[in-house]
């Protein structure tokens, strides 16, 4: 993927979004995911993981990604105002039911993936604990502490968030069987919601997609693959046959950073 920087997008017209380049971080994958069903036009502006990008930082109030910002209205921060956002610039194809308890649910589950404290804040933090353990001193690990900053790792904070992941994947594993004797492939209702595409685009820091599709230096693939035995126990085979599943006939492979 070709990007822009940063003062290049602010100054563009039309839609922007604010991707981390190099790797599939699943929050920006998400929005890839959510506009590219949608079929929606954007100028890619490019975010380094675990920076502090001063002029990022004076356009959107912050310095992580994604951000979506459409022309001059203020810069869309939070995972569900950038849905928010993609449907009121595409409404079809919907990817929040009509029914207003189906789109309450819909964006539960978004938040329960995506939100602070939630499944990928969860797994962050566990990651960045087993990534420390495995480091010796040098720069490598100084960045990993640079990452334990920037998002809150706290030693006594891990096994907290390692419960909460054990449980939300029990919990959407539940969510799919049930769906699955109604009748239906979806986590929301009978057809393609945002939930689905937010949990294939998650499932990436639990068992990555293979290296022709998701192409990824080893070291980042080691560390978003989950080896925790508790872990894998609840990571249903049907989560990800559901991600390759989205993938395949909803938003498209290979992965492009």
């Amino acid at each position: 993927m070709e990007y822009a920087g940063v003062e290049e997008g602010r100054a563009a017209p039309g839609l922007r979004v604010v991707l981390t380049a190099g790797g599939p971080g699943p929050w920006s994958e998400t929005a890839k995911g959510l506009l590219r069903i949608k079929s929606l036009d954007y100028l890619p502006v490019a975010q380094v993981a675990g920076s502090e990008d001063g002029a990022l930082r004076d356009w959107t109030g912050q310095t992580a990604a994604p951000v979506a910002v459409w022309n001059d209205e203020p810069p869309q921060v939070r995972m569900s105002e950038i849905v928010l956002l993609a449907e009121r610039l595409a409404p079809d194809p919907a990817l929040l039911p009509a029914d207003p308890r189906a789109r309450a649910w819909t964006l539960g589950i978004c938040r329960e993936i995506s939100g602070r404290d939630g499944l990928g804040w969860s797994r962050r933090l566990t990651m960045l604990d087993a990534q420390l353990a495995r480091q010796s001193e040098g720069p490598g690990r100084e960045q990993t502490r640079h990452f334990c900053r920037k998002y809150g790792h706290d030693p006594a904070r891990v096994p907290a968030a390692r419960e909460r992941v054990i449980r939300t994947l029990a919990w959407l594993a539940d969510e799919l069987r049930a769906r699955k004797r109604s009748g239906s492939s979806y986590l929301v209702g009978d057809a393609l919601t945002a939930a689905d595409v937010f949990w294939a685009a998650f499932a990436a820091l639990f068992a990555p997609l293979p290296q022709d599709l998701c192409p990824m230096s080893r070291g980042l693939r080691r560390m978003y693959t989950e080896t925790d035995p508790a872990i894998l126990e609840v990571l249903d085979p049907a989560l990800l046959e559901h991600r390759d599943r989205i993938y395949q006939h909803h938003i498209g492979l290979p992965l492009d950073f």
